[in-house]
């Protein structure tokens, strides 16, 4: 699907982007990005780890 994706494919959603959201709310968008995927990883290691640990009846 995003094969024919060329860099000024990416530099036109970037504009579009930063026009919808606006240049102020782009960094509280990227943070807030980064914590979810952050929170994502941490639940899907703890859900892996405690598998392992819990002893099977």
């Amino acid at each position: 699907m995003l094969h024919n994706l060329t860099g000024w494919h990416a530099l036109v959603i970037l504009a579009i982007v930063i026009l919808v959201f606006g240049a102020a709310k782009l960094p509280a968008l990227a943070r807030s990005l980064g914590q979810s995927v952050r929170i994502l990883k941490d639940e899907s290691t703890d859900k892996r780890s405690g598998d392992e640990t819990e002893p099977h009846p």
